[in-house]
C-alpha cells in the first residue's frame, strides 16, 4: 500500500493545494494531509481551524486523512509507515526552495522519496499569501479557496458571510 503525505502550512487551504491532494489521491492508495507547525511563519488560522478547514475540503476523498504535527517532517512519516513526500511547485523559486528541503529529509532519512507536481496553469501564481493579503484589503477571494474557507477569511478581517 503506496502512502504518501502532502505537509504544508494551510493557512488558508486554496484551490492549488486542492489540486495537488485531489491529484495525489487518484495516485497514491493513501494520503496524508498533515499540517507542520511552522515557527517562522505567523499564522492567520489556529492550526485546530486549518485542521478543520482541511477535513471539509477533502470530505470527498476517502483515502485522505488529514491530521498536524509539531516537529520534524521525517519524525512524522516514520511514525506513519510514510516513505512519498509530494509537494506542489508553481515556480522556479518553489523548486530551489522544496529541493533543499527534499535534500534535507533524504539526508536525515534516506527511505524517505520526494515527488513534485507541477502547478496547473490556473494555480500558478496562487499562494496562502496572496490570498490572506487580498482578503485583509477586501479584495474577492472567489474562485481561490472554496467557499467554506472564504467564509472563514472574510469572519477573519470583520466582515460579513
Amino acid at each position: 500500500m503506496a502512502k504518501a503525505l502532502c505537509p504544508g502550512s494551510f493557512d488558508p487551504l486554496t484551490y492549488g493545494h486542492m489540486d495537488v491532494i485531489e491529484r495525489a489521491a487518484r495516485v497514491f492508495d493513501q494520503v496524508y494531509v498533515t499540517i507542520f507547525q511552522n515557527d517562522a511563519k505567523n499564522p492567520l488560522f489556529t492550526v485546530q481551524e486549518r485542521v478543520e478547514m482541511c477535513r471539509e475540503a477533502v470530505a470527498h476523498l476517502p483515502n485522505v486523512t488529514v491530521d498536524a504535527y509539531h516537529g520534524l517532517l521525517v519524525e512524522y512519516a516514520k511514525r506513519q509507515g510514510i516513505s512519498i513526500v509530494v509537494k506542489g511547485l508553481r515556480a522556479v523559486s518553489d523548486f530551489e526552495y522544496e529541493f533543499q528541503m527534499a535534500q534535507m529529509n533524504r539526508r536525515l532519512d534516506a527511505e524517505l522519496e520526494t515527488f513534485f507536481m507541477i502547478a496547473r496553469p490556473e494555480h500558478a501564481y496562487l499562494s496562502s499569501s496572496i490570498v490572506k493579503t487580498i482578503a485583509r484589503f477586501g479584495g474577492s477571494v472567489t474562485g481561490l479557496v472554496p467557499p467554506h474557507v472564504e467564509s472563514r477569511l472574510l469572519r477573519k478581517f470583520g466582515r460579513s458571510v
